[in-house]
């Protein structure tokens, strides 16, 4: 028995032996911005290609931190059968100075370990090949693996990002705002109405989950705007639903909003410099967080629509603002011809919405003051005349149409009293009657779609290349 003091001693001696020197982990990114060689790391991440010399085998690795690849050097005798493109690896080695202008460092590996094997023969990306984005588009479990979904998904992330930051920076409270609701913000009817599965199968008779019809959020402003009554300025960022039955390039069934309100502002102006400050600052950030992500959309997914020289004018310019009748009276008198007519008291379609961002000079367009009768019932009543308009704004951008749209909210109880009153839907918003009797202040927001402002901002012509999973398109339900 050695006893308390000789075990107390042989664990002393077996802490003073040296230690193996652990690697660090670094990742793709880490490792190309280092400034100095290090002993020692590991870098884990898919094999983007494979070419073996006689004397050294090259390998140029990615873990989606990065555009860039980082190239591996090694000894071919570490190539085995399984080390292919697509193929998960784990690298351990030194970083050291690589003698290629094109890169800083490259890893010179002691050991490669293969973690999870890929069948090239199977894989449908193929290496050295720039897919169409249709074509990945047929594989939305994969498609990440692709150089230009994995530069939106970094994009989307730091745009994301961005705008939680902007709002917080400007004093916002985030609220989380319910995805099923049984009001339908957008009068519209689109919605997608939520069952269980008994429910489903029972007679429409039989009592709802809820108690009440419930349905997929089409938005959160009626909820924002409830929180709006005790904190002055609130956004939220969540996903909405619409259930317009259509598979164009515009559209999706499920799409991210932003959305924000402000109390105590009696002025439009106010709505729309928030707006625009989004606009611009989420982009600058995305420019300089994303420089290469950016470059690679603007170079070869969208090179003839010059997306980079119009986004720098976006950037530069004061948005543009018209009313809705100068916006109708330059339409009517456009040479060019429309599939609808332009007619006051219409709604702007996207062939007029693009051609007034053209005629303004390629910039974003505020256009205000919309006729009542074309608008939801919580918009503010300008009270004007002859032709009777709403406090309403949407923004048009280059090469989408409308971005956002917002109002000031009528926050006096006779007015909206009355029109809830036309409308028939009294019973159903009196809680919304009941937020103007409590405290009511003038105020007002807006909503942008997160994916229509990615498609501005990169120049992506469908809206489906800018979600990560193409999953409500008919043709594949994951």
């Amino acid at each position: 028995m050695l006893g308390a003091w000789g075990g107390w001693q042989v664990l002393r001696r077996c802490s003073s032996l040296p230690q193996a020197q652990r690697a660090v982990r670094l990742r793709v990114r880490e490792a190309l911005g280092a400034r100095e060689p290090a002993d020692e790391v590991k870098v884990q991440g898919w094999v983007r290609s494979v070419r073996s010399q006689k004397e050294v085998l090259f390998l140029h690795i990615n873990d989606g931190s990065s555009l860039e690849n980082l190239q591996v050097v090694a000894d071919p005798s570490l190539e085995n059968r399984d080390l292919t493109f697509g193929s998960a690896v784990e690298v351990q080695g030194k970083l050291v100075k690589s003698p290629h202008r094109m890169q800083n460092v490259e890893l010179k590996a002691k050991t490669i370990r293969v973690v999870g094997p890929c069948d090239t023969w199977l894989f449908p990306l193929k290496t050295k090949e720039r897919h169409p984005l249709e074509y990945v588009r047929q594989f939305p479990h994969l498609r990440c693996r692709n150089n230009a979904l994995g530069s939106l998904l970094r994009i989307r992330s730091e745009a994301t990002a961005a705008i939680h930051s902007f709002f917080q920076d400007n004093g916002y409270v985030h609220i989380h705002t319910p995805i099923i609701t049984s009001n339908d913000c957008e009068g519209a009817g689109e919605l997608f109405r939520i069952e269980t599965s008994n429910e489903a199968r029972e007679s429409a008779e039989k009592t709802h989950f809820f108690s009440v019809p419930a349905f997929l959020t089409v938005s959160g402003q009626l909820h924002l705007e409830v929180m709006a009554g005790a904190f002055t300025h609130v956004f939220t960022f969540g996903p909405t639903f619409r259930a317009e039955n259509s598979q164009s390039r515009r559209h999706l069934a499920e799409f991210y909003m932003v959305e924000a309100e402000l109390s105590f502002t009696e002025s439009l102006q106010d709505i729309m410099q928030v707006m625009e400050d989004l606009f611009k600052t989420t982009a600058s950030t995305v420019l300089s967080k994303c420089p290469r992500d950016v470059e690679l959309f603007h170079k070869y997914i969208a090179p003839t629509q010059k997306t980079k020289d119009r986004l720098e004018q976006m950037l530069k310019n004061k948005f543009v603002t018209i009313s809705y009748n100068e916006a109708v009276e330059i339409l009517k008198q456009a040479s060019q011809t429309f599939t609808f007519k332009p007619e006051w008291g219409c709604d702007l379609q996207t062939e007029h919405e693009k051609y007034l961002v053209k005629h303004c000079g390629e910039v974003p367009v505020f256009v205000i003051n919309y006729p009542y009768d074309l608008k939801p019932f919580y918009m503010r009543d300008n009270e004007d005349g002859p032709q009777h308009t709403v406090a309403a704004v949407d923004l048009l951008v280059p090469g989408i149409g409308e971005l956002c749209g917002g109002s000031l909210r009528e926050e006096r109880l006779p007015f909206l009293e009355s029109r809830l009153q036309r409308l028939g839907l009294t019973d159903a918003y009196q809680w919304y009657l009941d937020l103007r009797k409590f405290g009511s202040v003038p105020h007002g927001g807006f909503g942008m779609g997160f994916e229509r402002y990615l498609q501005c901002i990169l120049g992506v012509d469908n809206i489906k290349d800018v979600i990560p999973f193409p999953r409500f398109s008919h043709s594949c339900l994951l």
